[in-house]
Formats: structure tokens, C-alpha cells, sequence
């Protein structure tokens, strides 16, 4: 090798050298500025992390809690210990069990307490289970989102039959929907029943 060559080497690698230096100094500049703001974000991840661990553990306690509970009532519906702690643990679950076994032994009052329940479809559920008369179906099956409104339309046309209005029964029957599991039984009403 030549000196020319050397010295052209030496300087190239005197730049890289230089270069990382002064990326260096820059890094080290930039950390130093921003060292408080990096520590804290270091920190708030950490303390995220931890408090959704710690929600995590809480919620699956409180499931276990909610379905032993519920495991003990299903033994003794009366054990007011295990009813205590599903509500503690599980207010929606909870609801479910007392609409439940309110359906079970027929206790209107407390099924009508259950209509403006907040846990999903319970007041559907209790609003059905409260009609008993033609009009109060029909008045059920209008809401937009019944779950039973084939049925109930279904149960006020029977009921409607059997007082011999046959052109009202009819027309609750022909408001079921053709895809309803029901459809069989409507077709059968509207060919044996209703002329």
C-alpha cells in the first residue's frame, strides 16, 4: 500500500470515528433533555401495566366468588349467605337468579319488580312473562327488540281463537315472520283454525 492510500484510510476512519462521537453527544444531549419525560413515561407504562394486572386478578375474583355463589344456590336456593355474595360479586347475575326463580314460583310481584331491571333482556323477560291477556301480547310483541314476538303474537292469536275472533287471530298470525321457528305452527293455525 502506498502512503497516499494510508493516509486516505487513517482520515476515513478518523471521519467515522468523528461521526460517532458526535452521535454520541448528540444522544447524550438528547437524553439529558429529555430524561425526566422518558423516566416518567417508563413509569406510566409500568403503572398501567401493574393497575390492569390488578383489575384482572379483582374480576376474575369476583367471577370465581359469583360462581360459587351461584353453585351454592343452585344446591339451596335458600341460602341467603350465597345470595348475599352473588350480589356483591355480581349484581347482573344476581338478577338473573331472582327473575329466575321468581318465573320458577310463579311470584308476579317479584317478576314485576324485575321490569325496569337494568341487566340485559331481564325486563323483555319479565314484560312477557306479565302478559297474560290477548292485548298486553299484542302490546308486548309491538316493541322493537321483543325476544319473544313471534310467540306472544302466536299466544294472543290462540287466545283470540278461543272467543271466536277469527279475523283478529288472523291478522296476528300473519304478522309472525316467515323465518320464525314458529312458522309451522302459524301455517296449522291459519289452515285448521281459522277459515
Amino acid at each position: 500500500m502506498s502512503l497516499k492510500d494510508n493516509i486516505s484510510m487513517v482520515k476515513e476512519e478518523l471521519n467515522s470515528e468523528e461521526k460517532f462521537f458526535e452521535k454520541a453527544v448528540m444522544t447524550e444531549k438528547f437524553v439529558k433533555k429529555y430524561k425526566k419525560l422518558m423516566i416518567a413515561s417508563v413509569v406510566a407504562i409500568v403503572l398501567v401495566v401493574s393497575a390492569n394486572i390488578v383489575y384482572d386478578a379483582n374480576e376474575n375474583s369476583k367471577i370465581t366468588a359469583a360462581n360459587v355463589a351461584l353453585t351454592k344456590l343452585t344446591k339451596d336456593s335458600k341460602d341467603a349467605h350465597a345470595l348475599s355474595e352473588l350480589k356483591t360479586s355480581s349484581p347482573e347475575l344476581y338478577n338473573v337468579w331472582i327473575f329466575s326463580q321468581a318465573v320458577a314460583n310463579k311470584d308476579l310481584e317479584s317478576i314485576k319488580n324485575m321490569k325496569n331491571s337494568k341487566t340485559l333482556i331481564i325486563d323483555d323477560l319479565a314484560n312477557y312473562e306479565l302478559a297474560t291477556d290477548a292485548g298486553s301480547l299484542e302490546e308486548y310483541a309491538s316493541a322493537q327488540d321483543a325476544i319473544y314476538r313471534d310467540l306472544a303474537l302466536v299466544q294472543s292469536a290462540v287466545m283470540l281463537l278461543e272467543v271466536n275472533k277469527i279475523e283478529e287471530a288472523h291478522n296476528k298470525l300473519l304478522k309472525v315472520s316467515q323465518d320464525s321457528s314458529l312458522n309451522k305452527l302459524v301455517k296449522t293455525l291459519l289452515h285448521y283454525g281459522i277459515k
